[in-house]
């Protein structure tokens, strides 16, 4: 297919490209040879960019609560916000591959930078709920461009053999930025003042918009990509995960009895499968059917699906139990410091240790520290503090890490070995399995805690007898505690029940978390056994599952 040059004033966009020099698929950067003082600003950029496209999301992760207050919303219109990320985000991830290659690296990214810009000055101007729901939705979209964006500056910094490892730590600096944000709202929001949120969001919007402008990427190559099928996929596979996302993020918070869940999953799939009927069928597929259901995809997708399960254990157990026993943002900090200086050290660690000749190893390893964090967790009770869950949470977060590195690598190695048109398929398998298995985990572990709850509960409630002495005494010790604002001892007794009441369901919330965390660690255990049998069977063995593509990949790069 023919190609043609992406018009830019970028560094060595009037220079003749080597062949190795090249980008090596349209829609990429050259990677010119660059002197060490570019090479750094790349580098500082690039970081600047994959933090700042992981805030994106962080920051409304972080202050949902915050924002649902502010703005006087039910926890279902809450939901939704959340879910509008999503929604937009892990479709256009793979679909804007070919944006860039049809267009062009330097237009795509001018949109996106300006884009950015325009989308966070408008939060500090513009509020309520559709507003909102609007913003996040777009805010899913901006995200998907500024991630490849990020990595694509940081690979330009590294030797050859070291690009994608770049392309890893982009990644990863994305990922990193949630403990991240956690880290910086309650700093921002030190006068309870969401609008401190938005101008941060804005400032960094405009400190990236000038960086870029400043040093640009090296120019790409163009080539006619778009076919007219593809938007009939799109059209169809895009309202599908986008229901599919609401039923997730939903169905815990309506309860996953009530009617639009079940006709808007049945919709959901019959929306996919009709879009993944038509790619079948297709003689150039924007998403290879074939090749997402070979075995070896198959089980990468699972492998990333299964990771993001576990990793609910940070995301919905740890931040759950200590919201319950009343620990707000402000008591935070110094955990969440923890958590992300593990973070980077899990990227430092994974880059450092990685190699292609045994990618599944630190997956095992990663699982292994989730499985014991949560073990370490399952013990909590309502004196539990962020102290007591330092060390388990920092495991957690260096096992997120870990694992992202090995996984991203090993499905960019199956795709490249079978030619740049298989990574779009790549990008939607890791996108779609990466946010579904993050979006189901929550919502698994937040139904099965649930159900533990009301089951405590009732086991709680059985053993308080009104005639028991203990009882007796500790409701008056808690409606006591009322005597000099309540004159009337009826009302006193009434307001002790209720206080007993409530302590109750804490405690069995509370019990319901540590279930969680067991379940965690017995899919954890689970999961050990498999990866862990599979790695040592593939170790005694000598076989490397990845011989075969490195190989391709290898005569590929030496034909270019």
């Amino acid at each position: 297919m023919a190609s043609r040059n992406d018009t830019s004033s970028a560094p060595g966009a009037d220079y003749e490209f080597k062949p190795h020099e090249r980008p090596f698929m349209p829609g990429s950067p050259a990677t010119p040879e660059h002197p060490l003082p570019r090479r750094i600003g790349y580098f500082l950029i690039g970081v600047l960019i994959s933090i700042s496209a992981g805030l994106a999301n962080g920051i409304l992760v972080a202050n949902l609560p915050q924002i649902q207050g502010d703005l006087g919303l039910t926890p279902v219109e809450g939901g939704w916000i959340a879910a509008a990320y999503s929604m937009t985000n892990v479709c256009t991830s793979f679909v804007l591959i070919k944006f860039r290659q049809q267009f062009g690296l330097q237009r795509i990214t001018r949109v996106f930078l300006i884009g950015f810009v325009l989308l966070t000055g408008l939060q500090i101007f513009v509020h309520g709920f559709w507003t909102e729901v609007s913003v996040r939705a777009a805010a899913g979209v901006i995200a998907a461009g500024f991630s490849p964006l990020g990595f694509f500056y940081i690979m330009q910094a590294m030797p050859p053999a070291a690009r994608l490892g770049g392309m890893i730590m982009g990644i990863g600096l994305g990922q990193i930025a949630l403990p991240l944000a956690r880290f910086l709202s309650p700093l921002l929001l030190v006068n309870g003042d969401l609008q401190t949120l938005y101008l941060f969001e804005f400032g960094l919007a405009l400190i990236c918009f000038g960086c870029v402008a400043l040093l640009r990427l090296p120019p790409s190559e163009r080539a006619p990509v778009f076919e007219k099928l593809d938007a009939v996929t799109m059209t169809l596979f895009a309202p599908g995960i986008a229901l599919l996302t609401a039923v997730l993020v939903q169905g815990r918070i309506v309860w996953w009895t009530t009617p639009w869940i079940g006709y808007a999953l049945a919709a959901s799939v019959v929306l996919i499968g009709a879009a993944m009927l038509i790619e079948h069928n297709r003689a150039n597929p924007m998403l290879n059917t074939r090749w997402i259901a070979s075995r070896a995809i198959i089980r990468f997708a699972a492998i990333a699906a299964v990771m993001r399960v576990l990793l609910s254990e940070q995301g919905y157990g740890s931040i759950g139990l200590l919201t319950l026993v009343g620990m707000g943002q402000d008591q935070l900090v110094h955990f969440y410091l923890i958590v992300t200086l593990a973070s980077l050290a899990g990227l430092a660690v994974g880059l450092y240790t990685m190699t292609p000749t045994d990618l599944l190893r630190p997956i095992v390893v990663s699982i292994a520290l989730i499985g014991i964090a949560a073990w370490m967790d399952a013990d909590a009770s309502n004196l539990t503090r962020p102290d007591n869950l330092l060390l388990s949470q920092a495991m957690i977060a260096f096992a997120t890490i870990l694992f992202t590195g090995p996984t991203m690598m090993a499905g960019v190695l199956r795709a490249l070995s079978k030619g740049p048109s298989h990574m779009v398929s790549f990008s939607a398998v890791f996108g779609v399995s990466q946010t579904i298995g993050g979006l189901g985990g929550t919502a698994l572990l937040g139904t099965f805690q649930f159900i533990r709850q009301k089951f405590h509960s009732h086991e709680l409630v059985q053993s308080i007898v009104a005639t028991d002495p203990l009882v007796v005494q500790r409701l008056q010790q808690l409606g006591g505690a009322y005597g000099r604002v309540v004159g009337d001892p009826v009302l006193r007794q009434a307001q002790g029940a209720a206080t007993l009441s409530a302590q109750v369901s804490r405690e069995a919330a509370i019990l319901a978390f540590n279930d969680v965390f067991l379940l965690i660690a017995f899919l954890a255990a689970l999961a050990f056994l498999w990866l862990g049998g599979r790695w040592l069977v593939l170790r005694v063995r000598g076989v490397n599952p990845l011989a075969a593509d490195l190989a391709a990949l290898q005569k590929m790069l030496a034909n270019r």
